[in-house]
């Protein structure tokens, strides 16, 4: 799957039909009549340099921001959670794609680093209203082997790929010594039907054969590493 081909659903619960970021095409060729959508090019416009295509943006659902935890920070006396700083919010697939392609993938991240790509207003910690009384699904990655999964978990998330995509807080890579491990956030722990869904369905955007766990965000203030999984799948 490329970058410049790769599509995403941006609609409504109908799940709208799929947008490309490259769907313009310009200019005819050998005299074949222009297909539907086709911009034909002006001679007397190629001959000025004039001529100029402009694109509509691709509306997504929801917006999102980029959020990063830096690891130099987590090295001094802080709360947890007080070295995230936001990077960047966007709305429409073109503003995706311009980040994405101009920022370190996981692969790329200092160990420690911690990634996050979350609902605009909802801020990637337990402490959050809308979070606080979610969990996570997790699945682990040998180092620098989540790349792609990361890429194609961005695009189930912003395409509004799940079902139950409203209980969906965000995702997060975190980048460690080993492993690198990605993470989906939900809103509700509670809700089994709405979480088992999520889990069934990201295992099968990323053809995931593996068991992986869900733990309450509860369970994991109170235990820790010990906390034990509420769901797998």
């Amino acid at each position: 799957m490329t970058e410049e081909s790769e599509s995403v659903k941006a609609g409504g619960g109908s799940k709208a039909a799929e947008v490309e970021t490259d769907d313009a095409v310009v200019g005819g060729a050998g005299g074949e009549e222009p297909e539907e959508g086709e911009i034909v090019g002006d001679d007397s416009a190629s001959a000025t340099g004039s001529s100029t295509v402009i694109l509509q943006p691709h509306l997504l659902e929801n917006s999102w921001t980029f959020w990063f935890d830096n690891p130099s920070s987590k090295s001094k006396q802080v709360p947890w959670g007080a070295s995230i700083r936001p990077v960047h919010t966007f709305s429409t697939v073109e503003e995706f794609w311009s980040i994405y392609n101009n920022i370190l993938h996981p692969s790329k991240f200092v160990v420690g680093a911690d990634f996050y790509c979350f609902k605009n207003k909802i801020e990637p910690k337990w402490e959050d209203p809308v979070c606080a009384n979610g969990g996570k699904w997790t699945i682990s990655f040998s180092r620098g082997k989540s790349d792609k999964s990361w890429l194609y978990t961005l695009l189930a998330l912003i395409g509004e790929q799940f079902d139950y995509g409203d209980e969906i807080c965000g995702a997060v890579v975190n980048v460690r010594g080993k492993q690198e491990k990605i993470s989906i956030w939900t809103k509700n722990a509670s809700n089994e039907p709405a979480q088992m869904s999520i889990g069934k369905q990201w295992k099968e955007f990323l053809d995931c054969k593996e068991t992986i766990g869900f733990i309450v965000h509860d369970d994991a203030m109170k235990f820790d590493r010990a906390a034990k999984n509420r769901y797998s799948q």
